[in-house]
């Protein structure tokens, strides 16, 4: 289209003259036309989610509702990038959502190498949080400082109904917040700070609370036990899996509590009967203890 038939309608359409204006993605970049307020994007499979999101912030320019219609075709097997970008899309839909797009952006296509050639990475494969961290390894350990393993390397997956209730913390927000913060604690004390805050900020707490706090603090005794998980099996109540070299003896901790604990080579097993709580803390903080000693004996 020439030049100056484009300019004419294009402020044809700003004016209002015409209804529906149908064109390329040319209008993503800082096109402004207050009186659009509905988008239809079509084949929106083949756009990049900052070309989506761009198209979409077209419209609701000048207070009213808006209405981005973003279409693909339902016949057609999407790419998981696809797939993944417009879930992303259709989430994110509040104001200043412009970082949290990039975030999952560069978790989506990769961040690239920084000291070569290549343009994407493998965040995908792992997600951006375990990408950071396992950088955050790598020069720690280049630096020649001893690395020291994140309590959320241990699995922990038990029977237990462990959230905070929405009702609890009703901003959904502060709520993932609150979980950032129990969750990157490194120490029981840590943990028992964070506790601490949460009673002083929304009052004592239901019993999904007290599941969280629970599990994390047995992740944190596992981890400092050495253990590589704590799960749940069907039938068999709660194992704890250790490594095969861990060099404790397994039998004389399930003796001290006898009926209610055996031992494997490499497992402890507790059955799940009442209780069952109180002496899995036992057994970890057991194992961790014996643990201490071992290092300090190897040292």
């Amino acid at each position: 289209m020439p030049e100056a038939q484009l300019a004419s309608v294009m402020r044809t359409f700003t004016a209002g003259d015409i209804d529906v204006l149908l064109c390329t993605t040319i209008i993503e970049s800082g096109l402004d036309i207050p009186n659009a307020n509905t988008i239809v994007i079509s084949d929106a499979q083949r756009l990049g989610l900052a070309q989506l999101y761009q198209l979409r912030g077209r419209v609701g320019r000048a207070g009213q509702r808006a209405y981005a219609y973003i279409m693909y075709p339902p016949l057609r097997s999407l790419s998981e990038k696809a797939d993944k970008r417009l879930d992303v899309i259709a989430d994110l839909q509040d104001l200043g959502s412009g970082f949290k797009l990039a975030m999952r952006d560069l978790e989506i296509r990769g961040a690239g190498n920084l000291l070569g050639e290549e343009q994407s990475g493998e965040i995908a494969a792992v997600g951006l949080e375990m990408y950071n961290h396992m950088l955050a390894q790598a020069v720690t350990a280049l630096q020649g400082r001893p690395v020291v393993e994140s309590p959320a390397q241990v699995t922990v997956s038990l029977p237990l109904a462990a959230y905070l209730p929405g009702d609890y913390v009703t901003d959904e927000r502060l709520r993932l917040r609150c979980y950032q913060d129990l969750a990157a604690c490194t120490s029981e004390q840590e943990l028992e700070a964070r506790v601490r805050g949460l009673i002083d900020r929304f009052g004592p707490y239901p019993a999904p609370v007290d599941a969280l706090i629970y599990s994390l603090r047995a992740r944190l005794l596992a981890a400092t036990a050495g253990a590589l998980a704590v799960e749940t099996e069907r039938g068999r109540g709660v194992v704890v899996r250790l490594p095969l070299d861990h060099g404790l003896d397994l039998r004389a901790i399930s003796a001290q509590w006898r009926s209610t604990v055996t031992a494997t080579p490499s497992q402890l097993h507790l059955s799940g009967g009442g209780g069952w709580r109180d002496i899995l803390i036992g057994v970890l903080r057991e194992l961790g203890r014996l643990q201490r000693a071992r290092q300090r004996m190897s040292a």
